[in-house]
């Protein structure tokens, strides 16, 4: 067991590293990784991994005395919204959850009025809005211009800024702790670099999975080194403009990048794999345009998409597609909940004893979200985050009793 000193110990190095950054997270919202400087990303890494080192040293980290975090999940949620929860907790902010059935919205009330109304004391609001194609980003974006506009006006006394919890295009939270996740795995960021990751699509007996978390994987993970190979069967395109970004970071930051429908391809001596199920561009586009969300071309188009995923049931990630990753033992990643052949369903993403050989790294992957979502709340309230973390550290203030 790693001791308090020594956790502290670390914490000061990561804080020490901290200060040779120069980000512009202060005062802004956290809405979509590639919208971000390289400093921003790692800034992001080094704040979660403080805090994660001084919660373990049962250091509190409540730089908060008060203050709501709210947050608006649009979608089912069970890993982030108790991440975005902890979050609030471990910096001493209040959790309200804006249900929005129970609030004035299906009375009319309008976008703007509604983020005013939940902002008068809050700091943070976290929002989950991923169903749609097209919708989400842009709802943020509009929650994001009303704060800012409340704040500017006289409404607010503090602008809250907000953060991404998953949107059609991104998933920064789930990317950030996948990140970090592999620089515990490899030892370290500088090993990064030239590692393979296959991120592929896998068969689900379900539809409508967004495609927001391969979207997040391509975009991010490239931009610190490591060659992502993307692959899908033929028609399960991602949003082209996001590739295209993704392409773009990956030649920046001297990655490659490989897009292919040969899910054995990308599996080949990859050093970690990512198989996770995701609903067609095309078949998310033709969602949108149908003349009800609910109505019976719905339910035409759901059966549609279902049979689309039977025909390719070849892709999961078994023990024998394994044995083509590098020395046979590539780390297994996943978001989580996996579709567990034999296990959550008849036939899914992954062979059962293939997901049960790394599920505890998985609930691992899944720990440092948390971290991911106080250190976004962090960074952008603060202007001087080293400054902050350090002042806990002397404070040294017990987060438990311990006696």
């Amino acid at each position: 067991m790693t001791t308090k000193a020594a956790r502290i110990e670390q914490a000061q190095k990561y804080i020490a590293e901290l200060k040779t950054l120069h980000p512009c997270l202060y005062d802004k919202s956290f809405l979509r990784t590639w919208d971000q400087s390289p400093d921003d990303l790692r800034t992001v890494v080094l704040v979660a991994e403080i805090l994660e080192e001084l919660y373990e040293a049962n250091v509190s980290c409540r730089l908060f005395d008060g203050g709501l975090a709210v947050s608006n999940f649009r979608d089912n949620s069970t890993r982030t919204r108790f991440s975005f929860a902890s979050a609030a907790t471990l910096l001493g902010l209040d959790l309200s959850d804006l249900d929005e059935g129970k609030s004035q919205i299906a009375h009319g009330e309008t976008v703007r009025e509604t983020t005013n109304m939940i902002s008068f004391m809050t700091e943070v609001i976290g929002i989950r809005d991923d169903k749609w194609l097209g919708e989400g980003h842009a709802y943020q974006v509009e929650v994001a211009q009303a704060v800012e506009e409340g704040f500017k006006e006289g409404v607010l006394p503090r602008k809250p800024c907000l953060v991404n919890l998953q949107c059609d295009e991104d998933h920064p939270t789930q990317a950030m702790a996948d990140l970090i996740h592999l620089i515990k795995h490899f030892g370290g960021i500088d090993q990064l670099k030239g590692k393979k990751v296959a991120m592929t699509w896998a068969y689900s007996p379900s539809y409508g999975k967004p495609l927001s978390v391969p979207q997040g994987i391509i975009g991010l993970l490239p931009r610190f080194g490591i060659d992502v190979h993307l692959a899908y069967p033929e028609g399960y395109d991602l949003i082209p403009e996001v590739v295209e970004t993704a392409k773009k970071n990956a030649a920046l930051a001297g990655a490659k990048f490989e897009v292919s429908h040969d899910m054995d391809a990308a599996f080949k001596d990859a050093d970690v794999v990512y198989p996770k199920s995701w609903c067609p561009h095309s078949i998310m586009l033709e969602r949108v345009k149908l003349p009800s969300r609910e109505g019976p071309e719905q339910v035409a188009l759901e059966k549609k998409a279902l049979e689309m995923n039977t025909k390719h049931k070849d892709w999961e990630c078994t023990e024998e597609k394994m044995k083509l990753t590098k020395g046979g033992n590539a780390l297994y990643m996943h978001c989580l909940p996996a579709d567990i052949t034999g296990v959550s369903c008849k036939e899914g993403e992954v062979q059962a004893s293939v997901f049960e050989k790394d599920r505890i790294k998985t609930y691992k992957e899944a720990s440092h979200k948390p971290y991911v979502i106080a250190s976004m709340i962090l960074t952008s309230k603060l202007k001087n985050p080293a400054a902050a973390l350090e002042h806990l550290i002397k404070q040294d203030k017990p987060r438990a009793p311990e006696f």
